[in-house]
C-alpha cells in the first residue's frame, strides 16, 4: 500500500468527543483526558444537537474547547471536528468512554514509530457489563479481530477493523480522502472509514491502546442482535461499500 508522507515535526493530538443528550456521562470521559500521561494539545468536544446540558456540562470542564453543531448525527459531527482540529493527528473517543492514563501515550508511541501507520485504533473493556458479555467481547477482540483484520486490511486490501469509539487518524490521511463520509447516518460509519484509508496508509489494529466504554447499547437490545448488528453493517460496507442498515435506535434518547 501507498503511504502519505510522514512530516518529522512533533506529533500533536486532538482529543475529540462527539456528544449528543451526554450531559451524564461526558464529564468522566473529559477528566479521563486531562488525566493522561501524555496530555492531548486540545480537548475538543461537539455538543451535536443535544437537547439537554451536554453544551454546559463541557464547558464547565477546564481546558475544554466546544463547538456547537446543530446537524444532528455522529458522522457530521465527526467532519465538524475535523475541520475545527489543528493538530497533526485526531483521536476521537465517545463520551460513555473512559480513557486509561497511558491511552494517549500508546496511541502516540503507534505514530512515531519507523513505519507509522495513518491510523490506530484500539479495542474496548466495558465498566457495566455482565461477565458473560465481557468475555465474548474479549474472545472477539483476541480471537476474532485480528485475523479479520490481517485477512481483509493486510492480505486483500480491502478495509479494516476500526473501532468507532476509539481510534485515531492523521489529518493528512483524512484530507486525502475528502474527510468523513456523512452520508453514512451511524452503522457502519467506522468501517468506511477504514476502507477508504485502506489504498493511502496501513490501519494500526492495537491491543494495548483499549478504553473503557459502556455496555448500554446490549443492555439496550440484547447481545445477538448487537452482535448481528455490527457484523452485517461490517460485511456490507467492506462487500458492498455501503451499510446495510440505515436507521439505528438511538439508546441515548
Amino acid at each position: 500500500m501507498g503511504g502519505v508522507l510522514l512530516t518529522l515535526v512533533a506529533l500533536t493530538i486532538t482529543a475529540i468527543v462527539c456528544a449528543y443528550n451526554e450531559s451524564r456521562l461526558l464529564p468522566g470521559c473529559l477528566y479521563s483526558l486531562l488525566a493522561q500521561t501524555r496530555p492531548p494539545d486540545d480537548i475538543l468536544v461537539i455538543n451535536n444537537a443535544s437537547t439537554d446540558e451536554t453544551g454546559a456540562v463541557a464547558r464547565a470542564v477546564p481546558g475544554v474547547r466546544v463547538i456547537d453543531e446543530p446537524r444532528k448525527g455522529l458522522v457530521v459531527a465527526r467532519e465538524t471536528a475535523r475541520c475545527a482540529a489543528r493538530t497533526g493527528v485526531v483521536a476521537f473517543i465517545d463520551a460513555d468512554c473512559r480513557a486509561p492514563i497511558t491511552w494517549l501515550e500508546r496511541v502516540e508511541s503507534q505514530f512515531t514509530r519507523r513505519g507509522a501507520p495513518v491510523a490506530v485504533t484500539g479495542p474496548y473493556r466495558f465498566y457495566d457489563w455482565d461477565r458473560t458479555g465481557r468475555a465474548l467481547l474479549r474472545a472477539y477482540d483476541v480471537l476474532i479481530a485480528p485475523p479479520t483484520h490481517a485477512l481483509v486490511h493486510h492480505m486483500c486490501g480491502a478495509g479494516a477493523i476500526l473501532y468507532g469509539g476509539n481510534f485515531a487518524v492523521r489529518q493528512d490521511a483524512l484530507a486525502h480522502i475528502g474527510g468523513f463520509d456523512e452520508r453514512i447516518e451511524f452503522h457502519g460509519e467506522d468501517t468506511n472509514l477504514g476502507r477508504r484509508l485502506t489504498p493511502i496508509g496501513r490501519v494500526a489494529l492495537c491491543r494495548e491502546c483499549w478504553v473503557w466504554t459502556s455496555a448500554r447499547r446490549y443492555h439496550a437490545m440484547g447481545k445477538r442482535k448487537v452482535f448481528g448488528l455490527y457484523v452485517r453493517n461490517f460485511w456490507s460496507e467492506i462487500l458492498r461499500h455501503r451499510p446495510a442498515d440505515e436507521g439505528h435506535l438511538d439508546v441515548r434518547a
